[in-house]
């Protein structure tokens, strides 16, 4: 699986709670957000989560020759079985999931697998979200903007409420494009503003570099 510009945004934009101990990364994938977590955060315990066979093993291998294997676990299952074996509560989960809900699902089953939400809908993510996180815990997530205000609504029926909304667009011109948002079990005061990622092509914005330049070799 290829980094793509969603998983660095959220692993740099999700604020980390306080005296986080532990978290859960949903679809890992390369490992990507685990590890960035990592490296932002103490938290104790850093537990990933990928169905698929080689994204799996590539996330084990990179967890084993990263600073910090210690903290890291990936588990090979899917999220619905995930959710009826493991015991433990979480203090931040994290996911970009799938989104692609009726194209493309003539591409590699592979990269389709990680594309679509047959496998994984919103619904079965934000239930099982909730049922892992603490009382006190948050969660955030990097979706479509289009399908922002129906996620949010379907957020709060599992007692998810948003505090944190950033809408990305690519450039000046072009139309938003992603939203990364936070919820917590608590009711708290949100915040809502906008990140623009290039001023033209391959020149990005000084907020855009400012929120990622710890996660590239150069930026």
């Amino acid at each position: 699986m290829k980094i793509g510009t969603d998983g660095v945004l959220l692993g740099a934009w999700v604020n980390i709670p306080e005296s986080c101990q532990s978290i859960l990364d949903i679809g890992t994938g390369t490992g990507l957000l685990a590890m960035q977590m990592a490296q932002r955060s103490d938290a104790e315990l850093i537990d990933a989560l990928e169905i698929e066979d080689d994204a799996y093993e590539q996330a084990v291998e990179n967890f084993e020759d990263s600073p910090w294997a210690d903290r890291l676990f990936c588990y090979h299952a899917s999220l619905q079985n995930f959710v009826e074996e493991i015991d433990d509560l979480y203090d931040l989960i994290l996911c970009n999931p799938p989104y692609y809900t009726d194209t493309f699902k003539e591409l590699d089953p592979k990269r389709a697998l990680a594309r679509h939400t047959d496998e994984l809908n919103f619904q079965i993510l934000l239930e099982s979200t909730s049922k892992l996180l603490q009382s006190n815990g948050e969660c955030a997530f990097v979706i479509p903007f289009k399908e922002e205000a129906g996620f949010i609504k379907t957020a709060e029926n599992f007692q998810l409420n948003p505090i944190r909304i950033t809408r990305v667009r690519g450039n000046h011109q072009s139309p938003l494009k992603r939203s990364l948002i936070q919820f917590s079990k608590q009711l708290k005061s949100g915040e809502i503003n906008e990140l623009t990622i290039e001023v033209e092509r391959h020149q990005y914005t000084e907020d855009y570099k400012r929120l990622v330049k710890d996660f590239y070799l150069e930026m």
